[in-house]
């Protein structure tokens, strides 16, 4: 039987979640361009950046674009001059970072993420929020041996980010680690710090999360702005939350670091300056990744058995899944499996 017609979710008006922003189309299949992939959706994860574009917390760059970029597809179809060793049947991922010039002086110094030519998944580009999607070949990832495809998807993203931040946050070896915010990204960089040799403090509200921190080994659980029981080396906010900046650098060392991990913050009060940031306390942020950020992470995650928690939901209630997650609803990560 040929298929050619495929269910998908597009953003058709952004806005509050309880608005429904999302909408169910049934369309033609895209097709493999040169250069791509053309995937059948296996799994996608349900990211935080899917809200902020949907609700338009990020601007409009493809009008009722499909959100998703956690993406376990199988290979149905290579375009012409697409690079890698990539076959028809085989598993590969897609994430956030879909497009960059390889010209710039930022792609040329290793930082591709910083392209002002970058495109995205499931902004700039349709993405996994249906049955079928494409990847550009030197996009896709090579995926770890080991992981179901539910357990991979949130791999894409959440781990890669989380990663990255976790890069950025400077945590010294054995170093005491603060994480603000438990969800999806967060409860796998904690793991990623935990097989490193970290302690790890948690602050979060929601009680679901806190008990998913202890279980992973967590040595302190508390509150989203409570103050961990000793000065932190390093910090990581994953929640998109401005007010919790200056708890999260009131917690630091002297020398400490804070990373900012969400691609969306809402507004930062006013720090001062001898409580937050004098003895050489800083703040880095996070724009999205490099290539080499998530192959890093993917021989890692192939290397040590991550602990991925996920709660599926059909495809056809992916705007169900989006409204669990805006409400903080979701028990580790949301995954959609057509």
């Amino acid at each position: 039987m040929i298929i050619d017609r495929m269910l998908s979710w597009h953003v058709e008006r952004p806005g509050p979640v309880a608005a429904r922003p999302l909408r169910r189309r049934n369309g033609p299949l895209p097709t493999a361009a040169e250069g791509e992939l053309l995937l059948r959706v296996l799994v996608c994860g349900v990211c935080r950046t899917d809200l902020h574009v949907a609700e338009g917390d990020l601007p409009v760059h493809r009008p009722g674009v499909v959100p998703g970029h956690e993406v376990v597809g199988e290979v149905v179809a290579v375009g012409d001059g697409a690079v890698g060793d990539f076959a028809v049947g085989q598993r590969v991922g897609v994430a956030w970072l879909r497009h960059t010039c390889g010209q710039c002086r930022y792609c040329l110094r290793g930082a591709e993420n910083l392209c002002p030519e970058s495109r995205y998944t499931g902004w700039d580009a349709d993405g996994g929020y249906a049955e079928y999607t494409t990847v550009p070949a030197g996009y896709a990832y090579h995926l770890p041996d080991g992981y179901s495809d539910a357990e991979l998807a949130p791999l894409l993203c959440a781990g890669i980010i989380g990663y990255r931040a976790l890069r950025r946050a400077e945590l010294p070896p054995g170093g005491r680690l603060g994480i603000y915010g438990f969800g999806a990204s967060a409860h796998l960089a904690a793991q990623v710090a935990l097989a490193r040799g970290a302690v790890v403090y948690v602050m979060t509200r929601s009680p679901a999360a806190r008990e998913l921190a202890t279980e992973l080994g967590a040595a302190w659980v508390g509150g989203a702005a409570d103050e961990p029981p000793e000065p932190l080396d390093s910090a990581i906010l994953f929640a998109p939350a401005g007010d919790l900046v200056p708890p999260a650098l009131a917690a630091l060392d002297r020398g400490g670091t804070l990373s900012i991990a969400g691609i969306h913050l809402t507004d930062i009060p006013q720090l001062r300056y001898q409580r937050h940031l004098f003895q050489e306390r800083q703040v880095r942020s996070v724009t999205a990744n490099t290539r080499e950020d998530g192959r890093e992470f993917l021989r890692f995650a192939g290397q040590h058995r991550i602990r991925v928690t996920t709660t599926p939901y059909p495809l056809d209630r992916a705007d169900a899944a989006l409204a669990d997650l805006a409400g903080d609803r979701v028990y580790g990560a949301a995954v959609l499996v057509p």
